[in-house]
C-alpha cells in the first residue's frame, strides 16, 4: 500500500510591487545629488523601473502582478513623464494631487487603499512596498492579518534613516536600496543660461533634408490631393495652446527643447489634430511634418524661444 505525500507542496508566490515616487525620488535626489527639489534632476523612470522589476524577480521565485507607480500631479493631470511611464507594460500609475505648495495630497491614501485591497481579495502572496513613511503601518498591519507579506524597500540614506522605524519593525523583511544602484537613472537638470537663447530651429529646417512622401496613384486613377499645410499647421498651433491652457506651461515645458516629441504624446497630437480636421492625416507623412511644425510654432513662442511662425 502507497503511503500518501503529507509533505506540504511549496506554493509559487504572486507578488505587487508598490512604489511611492515622492519618497523614492526624494531620498535618491538627497543621496546622489544633495538635491531638495524635484525640478534640480532629471529621472530616466522608464529604465529605473525596469531595474527594480528585474531585482525584484531576483527576490521573490514567482509571479509579478503588477508595479504601482505613486505620483502626483496638478490637478491631477499627468506630465510628459507620468504619461510615457504608464503606458510601459505591468505599470499602473496612480495620481494624487500636487498643491500649489508643491505638496502632494491622497498619495500616502491610494497607497493604504490599495496595499488592503489586494490583500483582502487575496490577489498576491508578498508585496514590495518602496515606501517610508510611518502612516503606511497600519496597512501593512491590516494586510499581513490577510497573510500577506510585507517585503519593505528603502533608499540608501546619506546619514541616519529615512524611514520610519515603526514602519521597520513591522514588515517581514526590509532591504536598502544602495546608492550605486539609482545612480544611473538620476542626472543633475541643466542650469539655465544667464543670456538670450538663440532661436531653436522649426521642425520645417530639421526636416528640411528630407523628401516629403507623395501618395503613389495606380494607372488611369488621380491621387489623392492631401490637406493644406497653412491648415494642417494652424491645427497644430491650436492644439498646442489647447494644451498649454488645460495641461499646463510646466507640464509643456518638459517637452523642451524639441522638436523630438515623445511617441505617445505624438500620438495624441496627431489624434487631437485628426478630431479638429475631421479626417486621416495617416495617408499623408507629409502632413505630420507640418503639423509638429505648427506645434512647435507655438510652443517656441510661448516660452520666448525667438521662433514666431512655422516657415512656408
Amino acid at each position: 500500500m502507497a503511503i500518501p505525500d503529507l509533505m506540504p507542496h511549496p506554493v509559487a508566490a504572486k507578488y505587487a510591487v508598490l512604489v511611492d515616487v515622492g519618497y523614492l525620488y526624494a531620498a535618491a535626489g538627497e543621496v546622489l545629488l544633495g538635491a531638495k527639489e524635484r525640478k534640480e534632476y532629471r529621472v530616466a523612470a522608464d529604465e529605473l523601473i525596469q531595474s527594480l522589476q528585474k531585482h525584484a524577480e531576483a527576490r521573490i521565485s514567482g509571479e509579478l502582478l503588477r508595479i504601482y507607480w505613486y505620483d502626483a500631479a496638478r490637478d491631477r493631470v499627468p506630465t510628459v513623464d507620468q504619461r510615457v511611464i504608464a503606458q510601459l507594460p505591468w505599470v499602473k500609475v496612480r495620481l494624487g494631487n500636487l498643491n500649489a505648495r508643491g505638496q502632494q495630497k491622497g498619495v500616502d491614501a491610494q497607497i493604504r487603499s490599495d496595499l488592503e485591497a489586494l490583500a483582502r481579495h487575496h490577489a498576491v502572496t508578498d508585496t514590495i512596498l518602496l515606501a517610508g513613511d510611518e502612516d503606511m503601518v497600519p496597512a501593512v498591519e491590516a494586510a499581513q492579518a490577510y497573510g500577506v507579506r510585507i517585503h519593505l524597500w528603502g533608499v540608501e540614506p546619506p546619514y541616519g534613516t529615512n524611514q520610519a522605524e515603526r514602519l521597520v519593525w513591522e514588515s517581514d523583511t526590509v532591504e536598502v536600496i544602495s546608492a550605486d544602484f539609482l545612480r544611473p537613472f538620476f542626472s543633475r537638470a541643466p542650469q539655465p543660461v544667464p543670456v538670450a537663447p538663440p532661436a531653436a530651429p522649426s521642425p520645417a529646417q530639421v526636416f528640411a533634408g528630407r523628401a516629403p512622401a507623395k501618395p503613389h496613384a495606380k494607372p488611369g486613377q488621380v491621387a489623392k490631393l492631401g490637406p493644406s499645410r497653412p491648415r494642417v499647421e494652424d491645427v497644430g498651433e491650436h492644439v498646442a495652446q489647447k494644451w498649454i491652457l488645460t495641461r499646463g506651461r510646466d507640464n509643456i515645458r518638459d517637452l523642451l527643447p524639441g522638436p523630438i516629441l515623445p511617441t505617445v504624446i505624438d500620438t495624441e497630437l496627431l489624434i487631437e489634430a485628426e478630431k479638429e480636421l475631421g479626417h486621416s492625416l495617416r495617408p499623408f507623412p507629409e502632413a505630420r511634418v507640418w503639423l509638429r511644425d505648427g506645434f512647435w510654432a507655438r510652443v517656441y513662442r510661448e516660452f520666448d524661444l525667438g521662433v514666431g511662425v512655422s516657415s512656408k
